[in-house]
């Protein structure tokens, strides 16, 4: 069946987040598109174009022909935005105990929304085609941060995962170590932009991450899409 649509569990009356199955000519007023697939999804009417797997696009009166499933987020109510703590967001810091305590970064509930099967090493972009395909449960979530905040220097996720610029202005960055005097890669992230992903596979169900961070140069929302293994 197309076009099948529900709110994502972080949708609310200020961020419009709706997940979309199997859309075909479905009209996309204002918002961020996400192709959470690893198949194209298809844009346009007179001029088709290809929003490759696990990037994004931003619509404006645009349709999405054809696709396995996406995500459509706009931020609707920019001021207060950053009052998201008091509507369910926690701070970091509660789930990390060694969180800078003065660090600003919160996160948005999380959605389960179905199962994914890619291979890994296509997912980091290591081969063209699909030699090792697994399966992955998909979930997503958002994070807030408001501007000019380091969002703190890591390396350690048991997942794949990319991000996705929903509102504002930040970068993803690369460190040779945990310092960020040692950045080497600084990847601009606007409204509507999707990374690469910075993980390597070095084994079975085991993805090496550079240093990285995320940093919110505005007050900025971001989608994160993590694809857990399976088994």
């Amino acid at each position: 069946m197309h076009n099948q649509i529900r709110d994502l569990a972080f949708a609310d009356e200020f961020i419009k987040a709706q997940l979309v199955e199997n859309p075909e000519d479905y009209l996309v007023e204002d918002a961020v598109v996400v192709n959470l697939s690893p198949e194209p999804l298809v844009t346009g009417t007179d001029h088709p174009a290809i929003v490759p797997a696990w990037k994004s696009t931003w619509l404006r009166g645009g349709t999405i022909r054809s696709g396995e499933r996406a995500a459509i987020i706009k931020v609707l109510k920019p001021t207060n935005l950053g009052g998201c703590m008091f509507r369910g967001w926690d701070w970091l810091g509660n789930r990390i105990k060694s969180f800078p305590r003065d660090t600003p970064l919160f996160i948005s509930a999380q959605d389960s929304i179905g199962l994914v099967t890619t291979d890994p090493h296509v997912f980091t972009n290591e081969r063209r085609t699909a030699e090792e395909p697994q399966e992955f449960e998909l979930k997503l979530n958002l994070w807030w941060s408001p501007g000019d905040t380091d969002c703190f220097i890591h390396n350690e996720h048991p997942f794949l995962e990319v991000h996705t610029q929903i509102h504002g202005l930040g970068r993803m960055q690369k460190f040779a170590e945990r310092d960020e005097n040692t950045l080497y890669e600084d990847v601009i992230m606007p409204t509507g932009y999707s990374h690469d992903p910075f993980c390597r596979v070095t084994g079975p169900n085991q993805w090496t991450y550079p240093w990285h961070r995320y940093y919110a140069d505005t007050d900025s929302v971001w989608l994160a899409v993590e694809l857990h293994p399976k088994g």
